[in-house]
């Protein structure tokens, strides 16, 4: 089924993408060879050439992990695609592809923990700065451009206080500037939002999360139009970083569940978020499905649902969030997020833990802050399991 065809996308998600071979088999094949075949001398040639389409090598062509791209590309509502070994190197391939030496970059500070360490202290190696914007006014991303600004990145809602940054006006505020807007919409997927059609230029994701959604595998991926994409996929031809054909296939019939999961484990978080907003032992919860949360109606806009992250600060600071953590039985204890089976984390001491204290504090990461990404238990026991340690 063409990518292009307008069905909807649960059965886009279902069936997009698909190339059956000579034996028909109904669900997606699995090619695991390192190199294909050819004929004669002269298809090699032309294959590698790419004078005549077809696969040459599994490091940038393999056909299981065209139909993941093919199907995510279609879900997000893109012209293509690329897949990449994780989620990092998605956004690694992004802007290796597209900078170089004395480019600038504008990011959110409260991106991911190894995406800051990635734009702060990795690409400055390679003559590329980053500046960092605390908060998600577009104003204040306005204000940091400079003349040679060339990407503005950001993840909406944000990792892992669920900041939510209005797509639209940063892509007019990028385009203005001569720049690129690149979403990671991994908190959302396209099953709850499409920032390509708000103005975005790319969309990266790692898909070990939502995307597979049983925290099986690692991969990522790049989605936006055919040029940008067709850049990227020249790094990664050359560097590398390529996604496994067995990951991709995992992945592809994670794509499957997508929508029905995440709705469901939204409405989890969204009960959850709301049960925690009264508890006592609580200062703040963090969910942009609430009316409490700063940006709720930006976000209802923008999303589908609320999301399933639900980050909030308990009183007390790092010993009493380490008091909940370790009194949980039920809860995963990981940083990975995504999964069916929910997890916590404590940001400032994981995901959080290679950043400068100063950028913590600015990113408005404090030590009593957790995470949770809520998956498809019984919201019940998912509440209870949180207070064994929250009622101390």
């Amino acid at each position: 089924m063409s990518a292009e065809t307008q069905f909807q996308p649960e059965t886009l998600a279902v069936r997009a993408g698909q190339e059956r071979s000579q034996f028909g088999e109904h669900a997606e094949a699995l090619y695991l060879t390192s190199s294909f075949v050819f004929n004669n001398a002269a298809q090699a040639a032309a294959r590698f050439s790419g004078t005549e389409a077809g696969n040459v090598y599994s490091r940038f062509t393999n056909p299981t992990v065209t139909m993941f791209q093919e199907r995510l590309a279609a879900l997000e509502g893109a012209e293509a695609c690329v897949s990449t070994a994780s989620g990092m190197s998605a956004i690694l391939s992004t802007v290796m592809a597209l900078l170089r030496a004395g480019d600038h970059i504008v990011a959110a500070r409260g991106i991911f923990g190894a995406s800051q360490q990635l734009f702060g202290t990795l690409m400055p190696r390679f003559g590329v700065e980053t500046s960092f914007v605390a908060g998600s006014a577009p104003a204040a991303f306005q204000s940091a451009l400079e003349p040679n600004t060339k990407l503005v990145f950001i993840e909406t809602p944000s990792n892992p206080l669920t900041e939510v940054f209005d797509i639209a006006a940063l892509s007019v505020i990028a385009h203005e500037a001569g720049a690129l807007l690149v979403v990671d919409n991994c908190f959302c997927s396209p099953a709850l939002q499409k920032p390509l059609e708000l103005g975005a230029d790319l969309v990266v994701h790692s898909a070990t999360k939502y995307l597979d959604g049983q925290g099986r595998v690692l991969g990522g991926a790049v989605c936006g139009g055919k040029m940008l994409v067709e850049e990227v996929f020249k790094f990664l031809r050359t560097a590398g970083p390529t996604l496994s054909p067995f990951n991709a296939w995992v992945i592809l019939k994670g794509l499957e569940t997508l929508g029905i999961r995440m709705q469901a484990q939204s409405a989890n978080a969204l009960e959850l978020a709301r049960c925690l907003e009264v508890h006592p032992a609580i200062g703040r919860v963090f969910y942009p499905g609430l009316a409490s949360h700063p940006q709720h109606a930006l976000a209802m806009r923008q999303q589908a649902t609320g999301g399933a992250i639900v980050a909030f600060e308990v009183k007390g600071g790092r010993e009493a969030a380490w008091q909940v953590v370790d009194h949980c039985r039920l809860l995963s204890i990981t940083a990975n997020l995504g999964d069916v089976k929910t997890t916590i984390t404590h940001p400032a001491s994981t995901t959080h833990g290679r950043i400068s204290p100063e950028a913590r504090a600015e990113s408005g990461i404090t030590e009593g802050l957790l995470r949770v990404a809520v998956g498809l238990e019984a919201v019940v026991d998912i509440e209870a399991d949180l207070r064994h340690g929250l009622d101390r």
